[in-house]
Parts: structure tokens; C-alpha cells; sequence
């Protein structure tokens, strides 16, 4: 389901009904007013009428003036859809987490907001950037139209950027031949249907010229780097090398190379290839909500920030 379509019809259907309003239906409404006044007038000069004549009057004069009910719900809905489409479009827009692929750094349940405007003014519906204002830089996380589908969103953090070399061997991430410092931070143990799954809790550092910046990522020691029976013939594959003990890729200019922080439970680029910049949606920077959370009235995860 494409929301932001909906929302967008919603918001051109109510706001062509209250422009017909305002400029047909409103000027019918005051010369039949008018004109059901005048008669009323008409009657009350041929007749005598009792004390009450003016409350007579302007009920007449209201009753003829009174909008239609698909008026008056266009009129009150149209501000509110007008002013949520254009906060979702140009400036934050709301995503739920559905899978695990973020652990730790994002749970499942986790509502989050995405900053759009920090990449560049979009076009809404068409997500054709109009106003170029900066990309997506390594280590961040991003929301973007998922490549195999483009209907619908993916959110990964940013490994690699156009003419990167991003090498992934026995689970160490390498980004044009500077390697990414791991540090480890103990365990991690979530439960997810049915399996209960523990990982290695490892704080990563993106490289120099991403500013040195540390998030967190979850590491399975008995899976491999990656598998290369699951990886699909996507374009660019012939820039990667794949072998059982991880990859290397060529990221093609105007494109991103994407990796969850699960690292091995993560359904992302190693799998299915590059990002075009055409399909980012924006960057993830804040949990506003959480269900698991609101539950357990553990409130620490609500209202921090996504790094």
C-alpha cells in the first residue's frame, strides 16, 4: 500500500471539493439565501405574522445558506491531510522497524522518524530530488526504496558511497582498504518468534573520513560472512568477488552499498545489490515510540536519537 498516494488523493480530493465550494456551490447558496430572504419578505408584507418574525426570518436565511455534509467534512479534513502531506513529504516522515536486520541499534517495534530534507527536496510521490542538498555519508542509517521491489522500504546503514571498495572477510569490514576498528561489548540475546538468538555485541567506527563515528552491530560467530548460493544476479554484480569467506564490491558512482546491523541476519546489499541515490528516502534519526517498550514501562529507548 502506497500511503503516501492515498494521503496525497485524500488531500487533492478534499481540497478540490472545498475550491468547488468557495467558488460555485457558496455563490449558488447566498442567491438562493437571497432569494428565499426576498420571498420571505414577499409573504410577511401580503400577511400580518406574529412577534417572532425576525427568528423566522434568519432561520430561513440559515437553512438556505447550510452546507452539504461532503462540504463541511472536505472543509475540516483539507488543513489537517494538507499540513500531515507536506510534513511527511519535506520534512520528517514516520516508519515502523518490522525485522530484526537493525539489532541492536534498532528493535522491532521501534517507530522512528526519518529526516527528508537532509539529502536533498524531493518531488513527493515521484521521490525525484529537485533541490540537491547533500548524500547519504558512511554510517548513516538510511531509509530507502528496496531495489527488487520499490514499493516497498528497506533501512540499512550506509557502508559504502560511489567509487568505494567495501571488502567484508571473516566479519571484518574494510572501506578502501581502511579497516573499520571493532571493539567487542559482550552479549546480545533477543527473542524473535520462536528462536532466541544471541550475538556478539561489537562497537563498530566508520572511517576517518566519515568522521570516526561509532554505532553498535550484532555479530553471530558460527555464521558465515556470507552465502553465496543466496546472492542474486543484480546489477553491478560483476564489480564483487564471493567466496565463503565474505566479499568484495566496487560501489558504482550514484549508488550505495547497504548493510544491516545484524550482520548476520540481514536480508541487504551483500544479497541484492547497490542503492541508487534516486531510491533514498531519507535518514533515520529518532525512536519516538516503542510498543515493547510501552508495555514494560521501560521508556528508555523512547525519544532517543539513531546514530
Amino acid at each position: 500500500m502506497n500511503f503516501a498516494l492515498i494521503l496525497f488523493l485524500l488531500t487533492a480530493a478534499t481540497g478540490a471539493a472545498w475550491l468547488f465550494d468557495k467558488l460555485v456551490l457558496e455563490v449558488r447558496r447566498r442567491a438562493r439565501a437571497r432569494a428565499a430572504v426576498a420571498n420571505f419578505d414577499v409573504q410577511r408584507a401580503a400577511a400580518p405574522m406574529p412577534d417572532a418574525i425576525t427568528t423566522r426570518r434568519e432561520h430561513v436565511e440559515r437553512a438556505a445558506l447550510r452546507e452539504p455534509s461532503w462540504v463541511e467534512y472536505s472543509k475540516a479534513f483539507f488543513p489537517v491531510l494538507l499540513i500531515v502531506f507536506l510534513l511527511r513529504s519535506f520534512l520528517a516522515e514516520p516508519f515502523k522497524i518490522p525485522s530484526s536486520s537493525m539489532r541492536p541499534t534498532l528493535e522491532v517495534g521501534d517507530f522512528i522518524l526519518v529526516n527528508k530534507f537532509i539529502y536533498g527536496i524531493r518531488l513527493p510521490i515521484l521521490e525525484k530530488k529537485i533541490v540537491p542538498i547533500g548524500d547519504p555519508r558512511r554510517g548513516d542509517v538510511v531509509v530507502f526504496r528496496y531495489p527488487v521491489n520499490p514499493t516497498q522500504d528497506f533501512i540499512k546503514r550506509v557502508i559504502g558511497v560511489g567509487g568505494d571498495v567495501v571488502e567484508y572477510r571473516e566479519k571484518q569490514l574494510t572501506v578502501n582498504g581502511e579497516p573499520w576498528p571493532q571493539k567487542p561489548d559482550g552479549s546480545y540475546s533477543y527473542l524473535e518468534g520462536l528462536r532466541f538468538d544471541t550475538l556478539m555485541r561489537i562497537f563498530e567506527r566508520t572511517d576517518a573520513a566519515a568522521g570516526a563515528r561509532e554505532h553498535t552491530i550484532g555479530i553471530n560467530p558460527q555464521a558465515q560472512p556470507v552465502y553465496p548460493p543466496n546472492v542474486r544476479n543484480f546489477p553491478g554484480r560483476e564489480n564483487c568477488d564471493y567466496n565463503e569467506r565474505g566479499f568484495k564490491c566496487r560501489v558504482p558512482a550514484g549508488h550505495y552499498l547497504m548493510m544491516g546491523d545484524n550482520r548476520d541476519n540481514s536480508d541487504d546489499s551483500r544479497y541484492w545489490g547497490f542503492v541508487p541515490d534516486d531510491h533514498i528516502r531519507g535518514r533515520a534519526f529518532f525512536i519516538w515510540f516503542n510498543w515493547d517498550d510501552i508495555a514494560s514501562f521501560a521508556w528508555k529507548r523512547v525519544g532517543s536519537g539513531i546514530r
